[in-house]
């Protein structure tokens, strides 16, 4: 079987883009370390079946590796990009991948309306929206009223309101495959700036986290206009650009209408196990989880910090014990037509269909475009739209 020559430099670009080493690259794609240290020096030992192997691991076309030419990486990666993992550098494999995969929706995205002649504004940003982020409570009564938020507006309509503004919305899947960002993986979410239609995209998690994750990556991009890429952590901080985010989208969650329905010296009077069953009913009509009500309770001198660090602590011990006890199972895709519009969005699985019956595009690449549906699936679709 003949063997090939593959241009080092583009190899070792690749493992440090992943931060990864070579060993750590041979246990990753299942070949030796001895057949990786020689094609690191040149030498014709890569197989094709080998050289499909590197190139799916990278999300790279094989022809990548033979290019003989050093990587011009503002080609590759976008400045957006770029810009999120020089802040903080991006060595998760998959989130690399799903980041380029929404960078090549978004163009498809764009590239439909152009076909159909549909109206893009390139100039969504709002510059005449008073944005302060010494003003925190005016800033985020800005931004509801500039989102026309109706009270107690559920993810969906969140959702729909950000995407009114031409901003583009994608939620990850929970299932595995291209459009995931693994359960035990830190990133929460990220915004990319653009001119016309930016990205927001948030991991898959309870509706209340999704939408404080959705808030506080718009706030990014209307006060900080920057792509930025979120961990876990990120929603704790209380410094810099995380906490002018965290507090704005708080106070554009449970303004402060909101927390004087909450009767405090009642809540105070229960026992920490007990504030979960007591703020369930205005975590579930708010769209928020019971942790960010207590974080606003605080914020505005309304609690202690004391009683949110013990419930804390409480909800922690009690997601380990649930962790522990959660068998792994698999969950039916009863409705596997209509993920395409939890992931993607009401508005680009229409343009995408629009398209098709317009014969813009085929029906193969409706498909692919609406994460690989099967035929069936896709006529599913049409019709649960329509």
């Amino acid at each position: 079987m003949e063997k090939i020559a593959v241009n080092p430099e583009r190899l070792m670009w690749c493992c440090q883009t992943f931060g990864i080493d070579i060993p750590e690259l041979s246990e990753h794609v299942h070949i030796s370390i001895k057949t990786l240290q020689a094609a690191m020096k040149n030498e014709a030992v890569i197989s094709i079946n080998q050289l499909k192997k590197l190139a799916d691991y990278f999300n790279r076309t094989m022809l990548f590796f033979i290019n003989p030419n050093n990587v011009e990486e503002d080609k590759i990666l976008s400045p957006q990009f770029r810009t999120m993992n020089d802040k903080k550098p991006i060595h998760s494999p998959k989130v690399r991948i799903l980041i380029e995969h929404v960078e090549r929706q978004r163009k498809i995205y764009l590239g439909l309306m152009e076909d159909l002649d549909e109206n893009i504004h390139p100039a969504w940003y709002p510059y005449n929206l008073q944005l302060d982020n010494k003003n925190i409570k005016e800033t985020a009564n800005n931004i509801r009223k500039w989102l026309e938020l109706r009270p107690n507006a559920n993810f969906n309509e969140l959702r729909e309101a950000v995407e009114t503004k031409g901003i583009m919305v994608i939620v990850t899947n929970p299932f595995n495959g291209k459009w995931q960002i693994p359960k035990q993986n830190p990133v929460r979410g990220f915004s990319q700036y653009y001119d016309q239609m930016p990205i927001i995209v948030i991991k898959k998690q309870s509706k209340g986290a999704q939408a404080f994750t959705l808030i506080h990556e718009l706030v990014h991009l209307l006060l900080h206009k920057n792509s930025i890429i979120d961990y876990e952590e990120d929603f704790s901080f209380n410094r810099g650009q995380e906490k002018e985010a965290n507090e704005i989208a708080g106070n554009i969650l449970i303004p402060t209408e909101y927390l004087n329905q909450i009767d405090v010296e009642e809540l105070l009077s229960l026992q920490i196990q007990e504030y979960d069953n007591y703020l369930n009913e205005y975590s579930n009509k708010w769209c928020v989880s019971n942790e960010a009500i207590l974080v606003r309770l605080v914020k505005e001198d309304l609690i202690d910090y004391y009683f949110y660090e013990e419930y804390k602590k409480y909800r922690v011990a009690i997601l380990m014990q649930k962790e522990s006890e959660v068998e792994k199972k698999t969950i039916p895709r009863t409705y596997r037509f209509r993920e395409p519009i939890n992931i993607f969005g009401l508005p680009f699985v229409s343009t995408v269909l629009d398209a098709f019956h317009n014969k813009h595009i085929t029906l193969a690449k409706t498909s692919t475009y609406l994460d690989n549906l099967k035929i069936k699936d896709v006529h599913r679709l049409v019709e649960y739209i329509v």
